[in-house]
């Protein structure tokens, strides 16, 4: 069970609307790695641009979509963890509450958030441009 400073619950509890901006450090207690940690992250051993673009993949499209399907492997077999847990609760009690949040590997959802925004899209919805 997650405690919450009295402060922040006392202010949650008047709140109508929230909103809550979350990145990779939520989702690294789950055992996803971060993208910029200097010595672990994904972009310490690639450079984005030479994974993250349209030209990436098609100079080496095998690289690419090797480097996504572990990504993807990763995001499947991780687990939400108490901070996922704790935001889908929160949007339980506030009538207008919204999650954006950078990750792309589904664990909000399946913390059970429902109103999330996600800004890189989802890693396990794969679809083609052409």
């Amino acid at each position: 069970m997650m405690n919450f400073p009295p402060e922040l619950i006392t202010y949650l509890k008047k709140a109508t609307r929230v909103v809550t901006l979350t990145g990779a450090g939520v989702s690294q207690e789950s055992g996803l790695r971060t993208f910029r940690d200097a010595q672990a992250g994904l972009w310490a051993q690639y450079r984005p641009e030479d994974l993250a673009t349209p030209r990436a993949f098609a100079r080496a499209p095998k690289l690419v979509w090797d480097w996504y399907a572990h990504r993807r492997e990763a995001a499947k077999i991780a687990h939400p963890n108490p901070g996922h847990y704790a935001l889908a609760k929160m949007e339980k009690f506030i009538p207008e509450f919204t999650l954006i949040t950078q990750n792309g590997d589904g664990l909000h959802r399946m913390g059970g958030s429902k109103n999330i925004l996600e800004l890189h899209g989802n890693i396990l919805n794969v679809g083609c441009a052409e």
